[in-house]
């Protein structure tokens, strides 16, 4: 089975209803379920900035050719001492469209915008340690384990720990030896997301 052709997008009004269905839906966003949202939330962040402030964002997976919102990755700033800003990415895709290779491809591809329209060095990720399918996606997209943050995340009535992922802006680039890049996949899905003011 050939992986289908994925695209980073700007939010339009039309994806709110997919944000509105993570909020609200038990178990759609998998592991991350944290109990119910303001439904409304959504709404009035995409009023307010579009998904595309400073400190943090989102954007769509779209997947080619039939332009469908597959789900979003997500970015926010974050700081070591005073001068070591950073992000931390995350994604979430709908049921249907997990385990396909559209997540590695979608967090490589967010890495390297970030990277291209920001001075940081790291960018971060976590996952949870029963989730090997996205830490297979973290490793592929470039990013290296850096250990178990103990009792870092509530979920499920327990406080559990989760598994710290970075990658550098000077490691080297997803695939370089397998030949497999995300940008192999579509050269200028990067170029299609505004720069952030």
């Amino acid at each position: 089975m050939t992986e289908p052709s994925v695209r980073l997008r700007p939010v339009i009004e039309d994806d709110l209803v997919m944000f509105r269905r993570f909020a609200t839906e038990p178990g759609l966003i998998g592991l991350d379920w944290t109990g119910f949202q303001d439904a409304q939330a959504p709404a009035r962040r995409f009023t307010a900035d579009g998904y595309l402030g400073a400190e943090d964002g989102r954007l769509i997976v779209e997947v080619e050719p039939d332009n469908v919102a597959a789900g979003f990755v997500s970015f926010r700033s974050g700081q070591y001492g005073s001068s070591g800003k950073h992000w931390t990415i995350g994604i979430a895709l709908m049921p249907e469209w997990r385990r396909r290779g559209i997540g590695w491809r979608a967090q490589a591809m967010l890495c390297d915008y970030l990277f291209q329209h920001s001075p940081v060095q790291r960018i971060e990720a976590g996952t949870h340690p029963e989730n090997v399918a996205e830490q297979r996606a973290l490793e592929k997209a470039g990013f290296r384990l850096e250990g178990v943050v103990r009792s870092c995340e509530f979920r499920a009535g327990l406080w559990r720990d989760g598994y710290l992922y970075s990658r550098l802006r000077d490691d080297p680039p997803p695939g370089a030896a397998a030949g497999t890049s995300p940008a192999s996949a579509r050269p200028a899905a990067t170029r299609s997301v505004p720069q952030r003011g």
